[in-house]
């Protein structure tokens, strides 16, 4: 879309019309000598079987900038370890695949939670976390990128738009974050962002005023985007959540540790779309329900950080205050909608509003029960503080999986 509309702290680089992929890319294989570039790719092995990841990887094959592409599969076993490695191997970069259930890989994770430094819970932030562990012990990349692996809009340009704020030496940006609008199948998609976050955000601003760090969150047109991409020694001082709060969580550590300057967010497609969550108003710990929680979570215990305090009464304002702005919301999407001609079920919107809210209070209650909870991973720097040679360990752990 063509609009160069800048507002909020973060830096926004749109996708203007004009430029070739081959350009683009051709400006990357240049930058890649002296910032060489590492792919990351979180993946399920039933994704293998779906639609959407086989044709990213014919994509990914013609690419020429990459240095390396890392897989972290889970949910594996033996077999279909040996199918992921026939699967990928049409690949003509530098791959690796992490098998997280395999005997090697487990046997780090055991010697880990031996530190007290092991992951908690199973997930896409356990997978991501290993497999910058990995990118950052085998030493072939400056730059990391990372998106999921059920894009069925997927085009190489999108790795290309994500990669190049941080390869271009001539800028000054360590972390990008892509963007993108969500509008297929004639319906307004994103409705965890649409719905749940930016009016959280503001309804927080309304209540606690205009802090930084919320100034910072509203800043970022897409902030649960799964794709991002940053230096390596960015990537050692973060920690990572292993819950539904990755994206947030991933912009909160950056946040800390990095000025304004450093951020930047890149519209990477002109479409996208990819699996949908359930909403799951029946089962707190799963689905769409369980992400909100986990989101609104994580947004208390950085805010817990800055100085804010609260109690029940917060919460109770924080759930009217979100109620009345999140319906406001469905309203200009309602808006939105008609003048575009999309379908629009206002119902399922405003059910979805009433669920978000009630998890709002909830996700309150279970933060003041235990305002300690830290679902994050240790950076990596402190684990090779505590295990000095596991960066070792990991990468010959990987390269006997996929030599054997």
């Amino acid at each position: 879309m063509g609009d160069f509309f800048q507002n909020g702290v973060v830096t926004c680089l749109h996708r203007l019309a004009g430029r070739s992929l081959d350009d683009l890319e051709a400006e990357l294989l240049t930058f890649s000598r002296q910032r060489p570039m590492s792919l990351v790719l979180p993946s399920l092995f039933s994704e293998l079987e779906g639609s959407a990841l086989p044709a990213i990887i014919e994509e990914l094959s013609k690419i020429p900038y990459l240095s390396e592409i890392v897989i972290g599969l889970d949910r594996a076993d033996e077999e279909q370890f040996a199918f992921a490695r026939e699967f990928f191997s049409r690949l003509p970069q530098h791959y690796r695949i992490l098998w997280h259930d395999g005997p090697r890989l487990r046997e780090l994770d055991q010697l880990l939670a031996s530190h007290g430094l092991a992951p908690q819970e199973p997930g896409k932030g356990r997978n991501v976390w290993y497999c910058y562990g990995y990118v950052i012990a085998s030493g072939k990349a400056d730059v990391i990128a990372l998106h999921d692996c059920d894009i069925l809009t997927y085009s190489r340009e999108m790795p290309a738009r994500l990669f190049y704020p941080v390869a271009n030496p001539a800028l000054n940006f360590r972390f990008c974050k892509g963007y993108y609008y969500r509008v297929a199948d004639s319906r307004i998609h994103g409705r965890v962002t649409r719905l749940l976050l930016t009016p959280l955000v503001r309804a927080l601003k309304t209540i606690m005023g205009s802090l930084d760090y919320l100034e910072f969150i509203d800043s970022f047109r897409y902030p649960l985007a799964g794709e991002f991409s940053m230096r390596v020694d960015v990537v050692r001082e973060i920690r990572i959540p292993s819950d539904w709060g990755l994206e947030i969580g991933v912009l909160s550590e950056v946040y800390r540790n990095q000025a304004h300057s450093h951020f930047c967010q890149v519209e990477i497609a002109d479409a996208y779309d990819h699996k949908h969550q359930p909403l799951s108003e029946d089962n707190p710990e799963a689905g769409l329900s369980k992400m909100s929680m986990d989101i609104a979570k994580a947004l208390y215990r950085k805010l817990a950080t800055k100085g804010s305090v609260f109690h029940q009464e917060t919460f109770r304002a924080l759930k009217a205050t979100y109620y009345r702005i999140a319906l406001d919301f469905v309203d200009r999407y309602y808006s939105e909608a008609r003048i575009n001609g999309l379908e629009f079920d206002r119902h399922d919107e405003e059910k979805m509003v009433e669920l978000f809210a009630q998890n709002i209070w909830l996700a309150g209650e279970q933060f003041l029960e235990n305002p300690m909870e830290t679902p994050f991973i240790p950076s990596w720097n402190r684990v090779v503080s505590a295990v000095p040679d596991f960066l070792d360990r990991i990468y010959e752990a990987v390269e006997e999986d996929n030599a054997s």
